[in-house]
């Protein structure tokens, strides 16, 4: 008999929506159990078949006697009711062979079926272990291994070849991280040395020329340019692989009245009418990230606005979901609804053709926003105005209440 059928109705069985969740010991028990079914009724068969043939062999009638007298035909009779009676006990013996053989075939194949779970869990054992393992490996205790016992069997190359992976991903991760601490210095020496030599011209005894000075002042914007990028660049890299954070607790209402207020001579450079709805906001985290991540968002709604514009922060707890959004809204220019997803791209801006002097942005924000969120476990979501402008909105999950820590002004 083909297995093909049978399997094929054993998958279409553990496809149904009723039933629990496939597993690979699921399936592996119910395929022990068929086999077992197919091979336990192949036996029945074979020896059902075996007996009767015995049983046949055994039991061959004699040629009936010639019938010469009363006595003979009295033999005759005899004969045949003995024939029927041996015919009818092996009847009995074949019904009672075959119920005793389906009974003992139904209890064993139930006992297969324990037995197959069981075998089926102990095999997989290693598999299970490896899975715990893998899963609390992060990037921040890559030097742990699965370091798999046993015999050079599959199970055991498999873990090697993950913790060969676990190395190499290690060593990048090395690599990256001496990356970011390098690029810091060396990124921002040249840039110092450009500064100061710049001042050291600048201060030269005699009248200032003109043309000199406003060089002078265009080098020294530049120079402002170049160092938040460098800076952006350093807070995504980091905020990207997620190195250790320390985590508080925080007051993320009190963190975007505090960012507010730092950006006071900005907002009312611009004329922004500034508006604030601020509920009790608890989240865990850092709190040099978020409130590098409540400042970007606040410095993108001031810079992406226009005069005499408004903003509007708001903060506030679902307690049904857990979670605590920030809401940071503004006026300003048209935004494309279908690039505002592109916007936590680097480089990617709201308005094509942003290229004056005001737009003092390096592009990174919404990246260095999005990747934050990440590292703590949030949603990002934006929404382009209908007349103009930006709302975003940034959920995290709630933290307990304990004691709260204020940030500080940055």
């Amino acid at each position: 008999m083909s297995l093909t059928r049978p399997v094929r109705v054993l998958r279409g069985w553990a496809r149904s929506p009723h039933l629990p969740p496939r597993t690979v010991r699921m399936r592996l028990t119910l395929l022990y159990g068929t086999l077992f079914l197919l091979s336990g009724i192949a036996l029945l068969a074979v020896a059902y078949t075996l007996t009767w043939n015995a049983l046949n062999a055994m039991n061959v009638p004699s040629p009936p006697p010639v019938i010469e007298n009363a006595s003979s035909l009295r033999a005759l009779r005899e004969e045949k009711l003995r024939n029927a009676l041996i015919t009818a006990q092996h009847a009995t013996m074949m019904h009672q062979l075959l119920t005793s053989c389906l009974l003992a075939l139904a209890v064993s194949a139930f006992l297969s079926i324990g037995l197959g779970w069981l075998v089926a869990g102990r095999v997989l054992r290693p598999l299970r272990t490896m899975t715990a393992a893998t899963q609390r490996i992060s990037e921040q205790n890559l030097h742990q291994r699965l370091a798999v016992a046993g015999p050079d069997d599959e199970l055991k190359r498999l873990g090697d070849t993950i913790d060969d992976l676990l190395a190499r991903l290690e060593s990048a991760f090395d690599a990256q991280r001496r990356f970011v601490a390098n690029a810091s210095h060396e990124l921002r020496t040249p840039l110092t040395m450009m500064r100061t030599a710049l001042d050291v011209a600048a201060r030269k005894p005699g009248p200032p020329v003109p043309a000199v000075t406003a060089l002078a002042g265009k080098i020294r914007v530049g120079l402002d340019r170049a160092d938040r990028l460098v800076e952006s660049f350093l807070t995504l890299a980091r905020a990207e692989h997620r190195g250790t954070v320390h985590r508080t607790t925080l007051a993320l209402d009190k963190l975007a009245t505090t960012v507010l207020a730092d950006r006071f001579d900005a907002i009312n450079d611009m004329h922004l009418t500034v508006g604030q709805d601020h509920h009790d906001a608890p989240v865990a985290g850092s709190e040099a990230l978020l409130t590098h991540l409540t400042g970007n968002l606040i410095d993108n709604a001031i810079r992406h606005n226009q005069p005499g514009g408004w903003i509007h922060v708001a903060t506030d707890t679902d307690a049904g979901t857990g979670t605590v959004q920030l809401v940071v809204e503004n006026c300003g220019a048209i935004v494309d609804p279908s690039r505002v997803d592109e916007l936590t791209q680097p480089f990617r801006r709201a308005v094509r053709d942003r290229t004056t002097a005001n737009d003092t942005g390096v592009g990174l924000g919404l990246s260095i926003v999005a990747a934050i969120i990440t590292t703590h476990h949030g949603t990002l979501d934006l929404h382009a105005r209908p007349h103009g402008g930006l709302r975003v909105t940034v959920t995290l999950p709630l933290a307990a209440r304990p004691a709260l820590t204020v940030a500080a002004a940055s």
